[in-house]
């Protein structure tokens, strides 16, 4: 190869190593869906491949298990509800999650396990969570995220920002059951700083995506 052609090489922009697993968690209303799209997009305006996934879902038998899960008119057990998200995340993890890690690409969760100790854990009273850690390994195959971005709102800012649309079957748990979900996060963050980082849901939408968006770009340069 000639040296004109090694040296247009180097000096030739490259593609930013962005291997990053990101998880965005929040109660209902908490605006993490919105801050999820407008991350993504921020990413990939620096050139990164990002890959968006949303549990449950992701996959075909993740997409199936979503319907049945948030269907109003369906009785689950909660011990029920808790596998069947981890079936969810199991095939997502296995499918999706891992091969887009493995070719050197950012995958950005709207929810992952933290959703189900808070959840299931904590709103339904189901397990502790330590057990929950555990079976979170196990369901994963040890994969976790690298950063998780807890929006995190007042019940009653959360209620008004659902409104008066259709509530789905889990968004049915009314204010006891967000209130131990709530509680659940933070103690997650508590629990793991390292990881988890709280932000203020109730801040301006842009305010708070320079916010993550600066977070998250902080990370990736480490």
């Amino acid at each position: 190869m000639r040296l004109e052609r090694i040296i247009a090489i180097l000096l030739s922009p490259q593609p930013p190593a962005s291997t990053m697993f990101i998880s965005l968690e929040g109660i209902d209303g908490s605006g993490k869906s919105t801050q999820a799209g407008l991350l993504a997009d921020a990413l990939r305006s620096r050139g990164h491949e990002v890959v968006e996934v949303r549990e449950p879902g992701g996959t075909r038998l993740g997409e199936q298990v979503r319907a049945l899960l948030l269907d109003p008119e369906a009785e689950i057990h909660p011990r029920a509800e808790l596998l069947l998200f981890s079936a969810a995340r199991a095939q997502l993890v296995a499918q999706t999650v891992g091969p887009v890690l493995a070719r050197g690409a950012i995958v950005l969760a709207d929810r992952f396990f933290d959703s189900s100790t808070a959840y299931q854990g904590a709103g339904r009273g189901l397990a502790d969570p330590a057990w929950l850690e555990d079976f979170h390994t196990f369901v994963t195959d040890g994969l976790a995220p690298d950063r998780t971005i807890l929006v995190d709102v007042p019940l009653e800012v959360a209620a008004q920002r659902r409104g008066d649309r259709p509530a789905d079957r889990m968004e049915r748990g009314g204010d006891a059951f967000y209130a131990r979900v709530r509680a659940a996060y933070l103690a997650l963050a508590d629990a793991h700083p390292d990881r988890i980082l709280v932000v203020d849901g109730t801040t301006d939408v842009k305010a708070l995506h320079d916010r993550i968006f600066s977070d998250v770009l902080a990370q990736l340069g480490r």
